[in-house]
């Protein structure tokens, strides 16, 4: 089993930073991340399209050639925050198709996309399924002329069984999930439950663990804010279990989002790196156990 990092832990020192938290003093590169993937030891990163500067051959060949030197698996995410947005847009259908190239230009195998989101859970999901599922299965030709499997993520949108069921609507051996731990439980979803149904549809994977954190409304999703992998409520160890019985080819690929009061200092520069280098080592603790 192999672990990797999702680069939305840092989306802060990004410069994707939420209402609710400090801007910090200095921004992150792109290289920055890859180099410290590889200082933390791990497999694979999930590189977020929406952190990528530039998307022209020259560049995206200099990110391959660093991901190469290092022998880091990849997987190239594209949608965040909203993605298809549940199929309501249309447009945004042109811009996966495109994205595509630059997944195959870094050399990914697995290209994780969002159908929904927070912003359309409770809009018409039957609607949206069907809508999704024919804009997937439309995708999926390109997606394979590529040698890309797609892997739609459940976006604090979709439960576990509406997944499934948009997997087998688009009924592709190149379709499947991105599973995250966290969305599933902030939808009140088991994850492990979740993970019973969906580890042999799962191309790639985004671990959470979470918390409840006092003073929001659990109508908030920061309300199961993120902590370092095996402080919080999920059994993570049992998502790798189920995913190894299952024959999974991918790796753990850590995520935090909106970090939990209880790690972090007033928002400091480093409270994410800190939060993401003790999940690192869990995960890696993890994996052995699992084999």
């Amino acid at each position: 089993m192999k672990v990797g990092i999702d680069s939305y832990c840092f989306h802060r020192l990004f410069g994707d930073v939420y209402d609710d938290q400090n801007a910090p003093s200095k921004d992150l590169s792109l290289e920055w991340f890859i180099k410290r993937a590889h200082e933390l030891g791990v497999d694979g990163v999930s590189l977020e399209s929406c952190f990528i500067p530039r998307f022209d051959a020259s560049y995206l060949s200099e990110i391959k050639g660093m991901l190469d030197e290092y022998k880091l698996d990849r997987v190239y995410a594209w949608g965040h925050p909203d993605g298809l947005e549940g199929g309501y847009n249309e447009a945004a259908y042109d811009d996966m198709i495109e994205h595509m190239e630059y997944a195959e230009a870094i050399g990914a195998d697995v290209m994780r996309v969002c159908g929904a989101s927070l912003l359309f859970r409770f809009r018409d999901h039957e609607w949206m399924l069907d809508t999704l599922s024919r804009m997937f299965s439309n995708a999926m030709p390109y997606a394979e002329a590529k040698g890309l499997k797609i892997a739609d993520e459940n976006h604090i949108d979709f439960n576990s069984t509406e997944m499934l069921r948009l997997i087998h609507q688009v009924n592709s051996p190149s379709f499947g999930i991105n599973f995250d731990t966290g969305n599933f439980m902030r939808v009140l979803d088991d994850p492990v439950e979740g993970m019973r149904k969906l580890a042999k549809h799962t191309f790639s994977t985004h671990i959470k663990d979470l918390r409840p954190q006092a003073g929001l409304s659990v109508d908030n999703w920061h309300f199961f804010a993120c902590v370092p992998t095996g402080k919080g409520l999920v059994n993570n160890l049992e998502i790798a279990k189920l995913l190894k019985a299952a024959d999974y080819q991918g790796f753990l690929a850590m995520e935090i989002d909106y970090l939990h009061e209880d790690y972090r200092n007033n928002w400091a520069d480093d409270d994410e790196d800190k939060a993401v280098a003790e999940s690192v080592r869990e995960l890696k603790r993890i994996a052995e156990i699992v084999g």
